[in-house]
C-alpha cells in the first residue's frame, strides 16, 4: 500500500524530513507546518523552494493538513468573522494544493458537543439541542469552493470536534451529498475517545467509497479521567486492531495513502526518537 507520514512528526526542517523519509522508504509527504508556518501561510517564494525539496527526493503530496474550521463552536455561522478567515484560508491552501499537486486537503470540524442525539427521554432531557445542525451549513461553502476547484477534501475524525468518529464523518458527508468532494480521513487513534471500535466497527462505515486518507498512530485514552497517553506503536490500545484494518484496507483495494502520524516522544521530547522507535512495525503490518 502506498505509505507516507506527516513530515512536522518528524522535523519541521523539510529538508531533513525528507532525508528521514529515503532512510525509511516513505515515498508520500503530507504537509501541515513547513518550518515555522502552517500550510497556506507560505509565500509564493517559500512553495516554489517546498516544491524544489519535494522533487529532488522525488516525493508526491498525498494532502495538505492545515486545521481548516478548528476552534469554531455552534455559535458560529457561515459568512461571520470567524468562518470567512477559515475559508480564506482554505482558498489559499488549495492554490497551494495545486501548486504541488496534491490531492488532498484537510478540514476539521468545530467544537465537539457531546450529546447529539437521544432516545427514550435522552432527546428531552439530555441532547444538545441544534448543535449538529449547525455543523453541514458551515462545511457546505468549503465543499462547493472544492468542487469548483477539482480539489478532493478530507474531514479529520478529531479529539474534542464535532465530527469524532467514522459515524459521524459518514452521516455529515451525507447530509451534505458531498460523497463526491468530501472523504473521511479516518485517524482511528482520536476515534478512541469516543470508544468507536476502529475494525470493523468504524471501518465499516466507511469502507464502501467514503474513504479518503488514513492517519496512523497509537494511543491509550482514559476517558473518565480525562487523559490521553500516545504510546509507540504496538504498545497501545489499537496494537490488536492494526493487523485486521491494514488486512481489510489490502482486501478491499484501498487506493489512497495511509500516513503515520509522529506525535509520540520516549518522555523526553524528541519525537523523531518516537518515529524511530515505531516506524518499523508501521511499515511491516501496512506495507
Amino acid at each position: 500500500m502506498k505509505l507516507g507520514v506527516i513530515c512536522d512528526g518528524i522535523s519541521r526542517d523539510l529538508a531533513h524530513a525528507l532525508d528521514v523519509m529515503d532512510e525509511f522508504r516513505l515515498d508520500h509527504a503530507e504537509l501541515q507546518f513547513v518550518w515555522d508556518k502552517e500550510v497556506g501561510d507560505h509565500t509564493e517564494q517559500e512553495i516554489a523552494d517546498i516544491k524544489a525539496l519535494l522533487e529532488k527526493h522525488n516525493k508526491p503530496v498525498s494532502c495538505l493538513s492545515r486545521h481548516v474550521f478548528a476552534g469554531l463552536t455552534t455559535a458560529n455561522r457561515p459568512g461571520d468573522a470567524q468562518h470567512s478567515a477559515h475559508m480564506e484560508a482554505l482558498k489559499r491552501v488549495i492554490g497551494m494544493a495545486h501548486e504541488l499537486g496534491s490531492p488532498l486537503v484537510r478540514i476539521m470540524t468545530s467544537k465537539k458537543e457531546q450529546i447529539l442525539w437521544g432516545r427514550n427521554g435522552a432527546e428531552k432531557w439530555n441532547v444538545t439541542h441544534g448543535a449538529w445542525d449547525t455543523l453541514p451549513p458551515l462545511i457546505a461553502p468549503a465543499v462547493e469552493l472544492a468542487r469548483n476547484e477539482s480539489v478532493t477534501l478530507v474531514v479529520e475524525t478529531g479529539n474534542g470536534t464535532m465530527v469524532n468518529s467514522n459515524y459521524t464523518a459518514r452521516r455529515l458527508i451525507d447530509e451534505l451529498d458531498a460523497k463526491d468532494t468530501l472523504k473521511v480521513l479516518w485517524d482511528p487513534a482520536n476515534n478512541c475517545w469516543c470508544h468507536e471500535l476502529a475494525y470493523p466497527d468504524g471501518y465499516d462505515e466507511v469502507r464502501d467509497g467514503y474513504l479518503g486518507h488514513v492517519h496512523i498512530k497509537d494511543v491509550k485514552v482514559d476517558t473518565p479521567r480525562a487523559t490521553l497517553e500516545v504510546r509507540e506503536m504496538g504498545k497501545g490500545q489499537l496494537a490488536p486492531l492494526f493487523k485486521p484494518m491494514a488486512d481489510a484496507l489490502r482486501r478491499d483495494k484501498y487506493e489512497g495513502v495511509i500516513s503515520f502520524e509522529s506525535v509520540y516522544h520516549p518522555g523526553n521530547g524528541n519525537f523523531e526518537a518516537g518515529f524511530r522507535q515505531s516506524i518499523g512495525l508501521f511499515r511491516e503490518l501496512f506495507g
